[in-house]
């Protein structure tokens, strides 16, 4: 049963992201969007940890101290801030690269349809900005990712989905400035 709910939610999850991404001009990332959690590590581990009011991976790292699911995902998932780590050669360290925008649009959209999926009825469009807010990986992205993605998650909450989705489709999309780097 748990493994046709997880299907059932993934699956969900997966088309509400398809159809932000349609909107946003980005059919094949739509398409694509996170068929690695249908890989038998990631299904079988969501399935094994479902509860439907969260990420499964929250709950297998309470559990194993780490989330197997999570790695395999983050890794093939360009969508995912933490797919965007390399070397720095001066500090010898790893360290979060700017996203691209394109998957930053994509991020935009996984974010969105991830509230809509586990809030339900208690969604509305500043749950992605609060889950941003309250959660540690602000800290963790580059700073130019987390200005970028703050700016337009308090744009989906101030002005909806619609206009935000065009705004990244008309400017981000097009690589031209936002507003702080106008005056550059």
């Amino acid at each position: 049963m748990k493994a046709w709910q997880h299907f059932c939610t993934i699956t969900d999850h997966k088309m509400k992201v398809m159809v932000g991404c349609f909107k946003m001009g980005l059919i094949w990332q739509g398409l694509t969007h996170d068929l690695s959690k249908y890989a038998p590590v990631e299904f079988w581990n969501g399935a094994r940890y479902y509860q439907g009011v969260r990420s499964p991976n929250a709950a297998e790292r309470e559990d194993k101290g780490f989330s197997e699911s999570w790695m395999h995902h983050k890794g093939r998932n360009r969508h995912h801030y933490e797919y965007w780590t390399d070397m720095n050669k001066q500090t010898g360290r790893y360290e979060s690269v700017p996203m691209p925008r394109r998957y930053l649009a994509e991020m935009v959209a996984d974010r969105l349809a991830a509230c809509k999926v586990y809030e339900g009825k208690d969604f509305d469009n500043g749950s992605p900005l609060r889950y941003l807010l309250r959660s540690r990986e602000k800290d963790l992205m580059h700073p130019q990712t987390r200005q970028e993605l703050e700016f337009l998650l308090v744009m989906l909450k101030e002005q909806g989905e619609k206009p935000t989705f065009q705004y990244i489709r008309t400017h981000v999309l097009k690589g031209l400035p936002f507003p702080w780097e106008e005056n550059k």
